[in-house]
């Protein structure tokens, strides 16, 4: 407990940043703009296809610029871009207060999507894996719980607010919030870790001892069997968070009773978030690559047969924990595999794949949803991709395992050697 207070205590600003900047990036994830989902198709005369047709294209336009935009965290102070970055979003999201036409919609979303999952979530996650070596996953973890604050508390905080106010004044108090975080985020990094324009001579080896560069680590098998892990949850959870009016409707029950449990896929998450993080820094991420998504099978399953509000609980925590786990992983498992050198242009490319997922999940569940496959029958495809994408991953991990090879001891002093 005391080597963890003082690795808290020491560390204190840089992990506040990369809270500030998880959880910033909710006002970009599809947890926050799918709770206006119902306000938008109605102000823009779209179906559930046609709603989840804007939102792919917009969020696949954001993956394909992110594999260039990520690549800048090698290259300049997180201090920097982050502020930058936060300034961005908070402009997309004012611009939800003013459009009027469905070009800019796709427009504004595909912004909101570039900023906040895309570039915000991966400045965050570039900053734990390169300042922090032995408490790399507690780092991820404690990071981490930026997103999962967003998770808990903003999507029933606005569906509340919109009782009271017009849904568009809601983008522009978002907007506020997010210009108010600018000064913060530049005063916790005042004195920045490991600049970013000095760290090429430093950082962790991946496997075989050596740094890899993206294309190198691309053409790895371990990048491909990983990907069905790396798809699955941005592309399904992403889509059971988009499809929450039309998923709550088909269960019976309000939108608000469902939204009220998001709080426990949260603190599940939250949870094993944070017991990740210890796990991998004991274990090594690559030995927990079989098992980490064996919870979002059996929480899909128990979710599509989930009749009571009480089994669909029991469901969405078993995805929390999954989910939890997720995040840890892919904060630690590519820098453990192919070194921290070029680790924001490799990032950028698995966070590119991730954005993908996550336009391919809500545009093919919402087509789904037209042609009459309530999301809750969908669910138990979703439980059989995942326990596929778990064998895959268990091969990769077993790979990175018996190629990674071991590095000297960080020294004592707990700002050098976390």
């Amino acid at each position: 407990m005391d080597r963890l207070t003082d690795f808290l205590r020491f560390n204190a600003s840089w992990l506040a940043a990369g809270f500030l900047l998880t959880f910033a990036s909710s006002i970009g994830q599809t947890f926050f703009i799918s709770v206006f989902a119902g306000e938008i198709r109605a102000a823009y005369g779209l179906t559930h296809g046609g709603w989840g047709a804007i939102y792919a294209v917009a969020t696949a336009g954001s993956a394909v610029v992110m594999v260039w935009a990520g690549s800048l965290t090698d290259r300049f102070r997180i201090r920097h871009i982050g502020v930058i970055i936060l300034a961005g979003l908070a402009l997309s999201a004012a611009a939800m207060f003013w459009i009027s036409s469905v070009w800019l919609l796709a427009l504004t979303i595909f912004l909101l999507r570039l900023f906040g999952q895309g570039l915000m979530g991966h400045c965050a996650m570039v900053a734990m894996a390169r300042w922090f070596v032995a408490r790399r996953g507690r780092a991820v973890s404690i990071a981490g719980l930026g997103v999962a604050s967003g998770e808990a508390l903003l999507p029933i905080g606005f569906v509340a607010l919109m009782g009271l106010f017009d849904w568009r004044f809601l983008w522009l108090l978002a907007a506020v919030a997010l210009l108010a975080l600018v000064p913060v985020l530049w005063s916790l990094l005042r004195l920045e870790r490991t600049p970013q324009s000095h760290a090429q001579d430093s950082g962790s080896m991946g496997m075989a001892g050596r740094m890899w560069t993206r294309t190198e680590a691309f053409r790895h098998p371990v990048f491909w069997l990983m990907m069905p892990a790396l798809l699955g949850p941005a592309a399904w959870n992403t889509a059971f968070f988009f499809q929450q009016v039309p998923l709550a409707e088909a269960k019976g029950w309000t939108h608000v009773t469902l939204v009220s449990l998001f709080p426990l896929f949260t603190m599940t998450s939250v949870a094993f978030m944070l017991t990740a993080g210890g796990l991998v820094d004991r274990l090594g991420s690559p030995r927990l690559a079989g098992v980490y998504l064996l919870p979002l099978v059996a929480g899909y399953l128990l979710f599509a047969a989930a009749e009571s509000v009480v089994s669909g609980a029991i469901g969405i925590i078993l995805m929390g924990m999954g989910g939890g786990l997720h995040v840890t992983m892919m904060g630690t498992f590519w820098a453990e595999a192919f070194g921290t050198r070029h680790i924001g242009a490799i990032r950028a490319m698995m966070v590119a794949f991730m954005v993908l997922g996550t336009a391919l999940g809500p545009a093919l569940t919402g087509v789904l949803i037209d042609l009459g496959f309530d999301f809750s029958v969908q669910s138990y495809g979703i439980a059989v991709y995942f326990a596929i994408a778990a064998g895959f991953a268990g091969v990769a991990g077993r790979k990175v395992g018996a190629a990674l090879v071991p590095q000297p001891a960080p020294g004592a002093d707990p700002t050098s050697a976390t």
